[in-house]
């Protein structure tokens, strides 16, 4: 087995600071992932590692050597096979769907921007739809602690791959459970975040409206840590939304800022005839009855949360699943999985009118949610209320399937951010967890409150035997960013490139505009910078980075540029609108055009050579 097995980051984020390179350490490791291993769909060869490692290392140099730009720098992750990542197939577990993407998608993108290394794709249910993790051409996802159970689904194959170690975090995505339910079942940390704080971009919808990237982790910092590099406003995005400035001081306690303090727990929770998850229900609740004299359980009915769980699956949004893919199943309807196909051909039972019903039907039960949680910053649930085995589900898909959503199914559904932790162990031996469920952007309420939990209740990481270590998240809240397009003086390494450093700024990206631009080199500037214009008859692509700061931060910056140049919108290769730096026409006479350098760092190394 890898040396490296059930790392966590800053595991290996020591390993480089001691002198290991990530070619020593990431080789061995894909060189021990198994052709067999149903968790995988897709791997990393050695050939296309030593080309991820060749342009980790180009970006480290343009950016002048400084490692602390690359906070992920050469740590594995894995993707689920819905997440498009450039250099891999797209199959969503369906072979007769798969495809080329064109790019990364946004979290995947961020990533790599991080310094992580992309080692594979994962299986999934198919269409990610389903929380079992059985609904797969490329085979069942076994649980880590006993192959007989459920992995859980739909985000099965990256739950496995982090329980086992061989990556220390993984990316899911979430719509009904499927970043929650197999973190409870392969004792990990299953981060689902405010709706739209990663960007859904190059993921295929399950329920666009409500899908999320989620996070699968061996401890609560490495789900955070990931989490920083991921989150951020993406504009391509629709359903990419901006961190607002503060939370509504008199909303319902749920939604309001602060720690919390008050938990509401199902007074009578529902566990599917399985007694030994009810007893390891009873002795979690039993331990956060003491973990805090500050913390106060309060037993409520969950009518309405199990009534709006119901219309995820119940009510029109299965037609949403149906909008993902309707084209493919029209031509390609056999190639799916029976029971995916059977769910989702569900959505001729609804109609345009039904489905606005359904709507008003969501609203008032969020409305009586706030209600009924005036007083309640947040929930206490069973993540995965049973674990049935892959027999049972085989013979009773669908029912199963439900019951597993019994506790998720309502989240997404009403604009919450949810945190799945370990919670010990059944005694049979399968790990039990809990979920931590609160309002939109309290997301890191929830990690301070579940690393004091873990700290008191730890239990060792996945399924790898290893101690967990104590965990220190101190409560924040997550600072709106604005991102910005560099040409010139502004680069890594270039001389103004401090004025983005000195706020904060770090490095999302080196890409180019697209092919509609030109560049020049303005007369007598100190130190030299250029001036980028728009031609769509005559431009070209050039080269650039792509900053992100805190937009407190970004007033400051601008009021740093001189005339001409100013800020508007550049357009990128992949088609997004970025601000960036762009130059007033009067600025240009007299200018030198240099846009056959492709770029500005191009220009300045050609004048030092002599050969501009």
């Amino acid at each position: 087995m890898p040396q490296t097995l059930g790392w966590t980051i800053p595991d290996w984020q020591q390993a480089y600071k001691e002198g290991a390179k990530p070619a020593d350490l990431l080789m061995p490791l894909i060189r021990e992932l198994k052709d067999a291993d149903p968790a995988w769909i897709s791997r990393l060869s050695e050939d296309t590692l030593k080309t991820a490692l060749t342009e980790l290392a180009g970006k480290v140099e343009a950016a002048g050597g400084d490692l602390e730009q690359f906070p992920l720098y050469g740590i594995p992750f894995a993707a689920k096979d819905n997440i498009d990542a450039e250099g891999f197939e797209t199959t969503a577990a369906c072979p007769a769907y798969a495809y080329q993407p064109a790019k990364d998608a946004a979290v995947v993108r961020r990533l790599k921007a991080a310094g992580a290394i992309l080692i594979g794709k994962t299986n999934l249910d198919q269409f990610a739809t389903g929380l079992v993790g059985t609904r797969s051409p490329y085979g069942a996802v076994p649980n880590s602690f006993k192959p007989d159970v459920i992995s859980g689904g739909s985000s099965s194959g990256s739950a496995s791959v982090v329980a086992r170690g061989l990556v220390p975090f993984a990316l899911g995505t979430d719509t009904a459970g499927s970043g929650r339910v197999p973190a409870g079942l392969n004792n990990l940390v299953g981060l689902k975040p405010t709706k739209g704080w990663f960007s859904i971009d190059g993921v295929v919808p399950a329920c666009r409206s409500l899908d999320c990237v989620s996070v699968f982790a061996l401890t609560i910092n490495d789900a955070s840590t990931a989490a920083q590099s991921l989150g951020g406003y993406e504009p391509s995005d629709a359903y990419s939304r901006r961190h607002p400035q503060s939370l509504p001081l008199d909303a319902p306690a749920l939604r309001r800022p602060g720690p919390p303090k008050r938990l509401a727990v199902p007074a009578n929770p529902q566990f599917h005839g399985d007694p030994l998850a009810e007893a390891a229900w009873i002795t979690a609740i039993e331990q956060w009855r003491q973990l805090d004299s500050s913390l106060e359980l309060v037993p409520i009915d969950f009518g309405p949360m199990l009534e709006l769980a119901a219309l995820l699956y119940e009510g029109p949004w299965v037609a949403e699943r149906h909008a993902a893919v309707e084209h493919f199943m029209e031509t390609n309807a056999d190639d799916m999985n029976d029971t995916v196909r059977a769910i989702i051909n569900n959505a001729g039972r609804f109609s345009a009118t039904g489905t606005f019903k359904a709507q008003y039907r969501k609203e008032e039960l969020i409305r009586e949610i706030d209600t009924l949680l005036t007083d309640i910053d947040a929930l206490l649930v069973p993540t995965a209320p049973t674990a049935p085995t892959i027999e049972q589900v085989n013979a009773d898909p669908v029912v199963l399937n439900s019951q597993l959503g019994t506790y998720t199914n309502f989240v997404n559904l009403a604009d919450l951010c949810a945190l799945a932790v370990p919670a010990g162990f059944r005694d049979d031996g399968l790990p039990f967890g809990v979920t931590l469920v609160s309002g939109a952007w309290k997301d890191h309420e929830l990690q301070a409150l579940a690393s004091q939990w873990l700290n008191a209740h730890p239990t060792p990481l996945g399924a790898v035997d290893k101690p967990r270590k104590a965990e220190v998240i101190t409560p924040q809240k997550a600072v709106p960013m604005v991102q910005v397009a560099v040409v010139g003086a502004h680069l890594s390494g270039m001389p103004l490139n401090t004025q983005l450093t000195e706020r904060d700024a770090r490095l999302l990206e080196q890409t180019t505009t697209s092919a509609n631009y030109r560049l020049y080199a303005l007369p007598d500037t100190t130190p030299p910078k250029p001036g980028l214009q728009r031609d769509p008859l005559e431009g070209e692509a050039i080269r650039l980075e792509v900053w992100e700061m805190a937009a407190s931060e970004f007033g400051s910056f601008v009021d740093l540029i001189p005339a001409p140049l100013g800020i508007g919108n550049v357009e990128l290769a992949d088609g997004r609108w970025v601000n960036s730096f762009i130059c007033e026409g009067y600025g240009l006479e007299g200018a030198r055009g240099v846009t056959e350098f492709g770029g500005w760092r191009a220009y300045i190394n050609a004048l030092k050579a002599g050969d501009a």
